[in-house]
């Protein structure tokens, strides 16, 4: 009996096979789609091992990745900055010992020119000074050590190759330090484009992430960072900062605190003549500035010099107490000193944001607050 119900029991399939057509065809079939879903499923997982897909993110988590990126571009352009002023002052300072080298060479030619003068007339008159002989001599710090030696002996011809031998002693000096010059100022321009390489990857990153957003998101996002300033506003508040209703140069009414004096007035004034301006790393004006671009322009408006960075303009006067601001103080924010604003009273500054932020007013508590300077 059991038997006999065993032989009419009809054998398993494969759950692929009824829509294959069964047999061996059926089964290479089969097991080709599990393979390919096993694939899909492979392709689903997700990096921490779990088959939910990656969720989006949400907008703040959008802008919260955004702002650091910004942030960590906002320190290579502080570095960017000081590698460029270094350049800089290394380049002029290279063009100023190549001329030296130059001229001073051009006076060695004309006491060796002498020299061979004198020699010719000795020559012709029977025989050369030892002094003068040893102008000839192939072994420049013999010639050197003589020459110094001769200059004891009174005599003019031992004047005139001492005089030569510091000529040469000179040029030597300042063909060295231009070297030296040259080398450093390729390591600052190395420095260069390894920040700037740095500055675009970040601001890239945060380009792709805003990129994710859509148009509403990021004009929301825009308006929580609890700035104004922008365009609009910024237009305004130019007019502003030009006409009247400046007292000490901020304008009047809530709050309003008058700057210490004419240059910090004149700070502030200008500050608010950049309103609206686009941010660009690496700018001082006058169509566009950076952070300390801005207070550099700033305060140069007002007679005063102040350093490139960040990092050095936060030494460019007493440091002030944050209860103690002025008008016209500069305001550091993040531990490395990375970002600087004018301070315009009322508890709000002027700054350079970011990339797509133009020139605006903001609160001081915005950012993390380090420190703040009265430059002198």
């Amino acid at each position: 009996m059991t038997a006999t119900v065993a032989s009419h029991r009809k054998p398993r399939q494969h759950p692929l096979a009824s829509l294959t057509g069964g047999g061996s065809r059926g089964a290479r079939t089969a097991r080709t789609a599990a393979t390919l879903a096993l694939a899909g499923a492979a392709t689903a997982t997700t990096f921490d091992g779990t088959g939910q897909a990656v969720p989006e993110p949400t907008p703040a988590q959008v802008k919260g990745r955004v702002d650091a990126l910004y942030q960590e571009a906002e320190v290579a352009t502080q570095k960017y900055n000081g590698a460029k002023e270094a350049a800089d002052t290394a380049r002029d300072e290279l063009s100023r010992l190549q001329d030296e080298a130059a001229r001073r060479t051009r006076k060695l030619n004309a006491a060796r020119g002498e020299l061979g003068t004198m020699a010719a007339s000795q020559y012709r008159s029977g025989g050369v000074d030892p002094t003068v002989r040893l102008l000839l001599s192939a072994d420049p710090q013999r010639y050197l050590d003589g020459a110094a030696v001769l200059e004891r002996t009174g005599s003019h011809q031992a004047t005139a190759v001492a005089g030569y031998a510091r000529r040469l002693g000179s040029v030597r000096q300042v063909r060295q330090r231009a070297e030296d010059t040259a080398e450093r100022l390729v390591g600052t321009e190395t420095a260069l484009k390894k920040h700037r390489v740095t500055i675009v990857r970040k601001l890239d990153a945060a380009e792709q992430l805003l990129d994710r957003l859509t148009a509403e998101q990021r004009r929301r996002m825009a308006g929580r960072d609890g700035s104004r300033g922008g365009a609009a506003d910024g237009r305004a508040d130019r007019g502003a900062g030009r006409g009247d209703g400046l007292l000490g140069g901020v304008p009047t009414g809530s709050g309003a605190a008058e700057a210490p004096n004419a240059r910090a007035a004149q700070a502030v004034s200008f500050a608010y003549g950049a309103l609206g301006k686009p941010y660009v790393w690496g700018a001082t004006g006058p169509s566009a500035y950076d952070c300390s671009g801005l207070t550099q322009a700033a305060w140069k408006s007002g007679g005063v010099s102040l350093p490139r960075t960040t990092y050095t303009q936060v030494s460019s006067g007493p440091r002030i107490d944050r209860s103690q601001l002025a008008p016209g103080d500069l305001v550091f924010f993040y531990s490395g000193i990375s970002h600087v604003g004018l301070y315009i009273g009322d508890g709000k500054m002027i700054h350079a944001p970011h990339p797509g932020a133009p020139v605006r007013i903001a609160p001081v508590d915005q950012m993390p607050f380090a420190a703040a300077t009265r430059p002198a």
